[in-house]
């Protein structure tokens, strides 16, 4: 649990030990008075655990399947080893027809080994 859970935990059970009023406890914790009612109620079913979002510790709906990944990467060691990320994005998607973002390959690259990120040059400051 992290802070804001344990905050909310805190009020909750204030409000259940009749320590504080649900007004107050709106106040605080700046919800809604219905909002309230369904976090004490979904509390009281479910603990703790109803303090938490739903989808934490899932992966998310948007993942790219480690299949496509292991396939991506199949290409980069067999024939596109000493190109850099951009040039890697362009041929996997005008020859392979995969449809990466260039930020997630480059990521994939330098996760994996397979490129090093370089820091950008400061500009130089020419005094007059």
């Amino acid at each position: 649990m992290n802070d804001h859970e344990l905050q909310r935990f805190a009020i909750i059970q204030d409000v259940l030990n009749n320590k504080l009023k649900r007004r107050d406890a709106t106040s605080i914790l700046g919800i809604s008075y219905r909002h309230l009612s369904r976090m004490l109620k979904a509390f009281k079913e479910l603990g703790v655990q109803s303090l938490a979002h739903g989808n934490r510790g899932k992966p998310s709906s948007n993942r790219i399947s480690d299949d496509i990944k292991l396939h991506v990467f199949r290409l980069i060691t067999e024939r596109y080893l000493d190109f850099g990320p951009t040039l890697v994005h362009e041929k996997l998607t005008e020859v392979h027809g995969f449809n990466l973002s260039l930020e997630t390959l480059r990521q994939w690259m330098i996760a994996d080994g397979l490129w090093v990120p370089h820091s950008k040059r400061k500009p130089r400051i020419i005094k007059r």
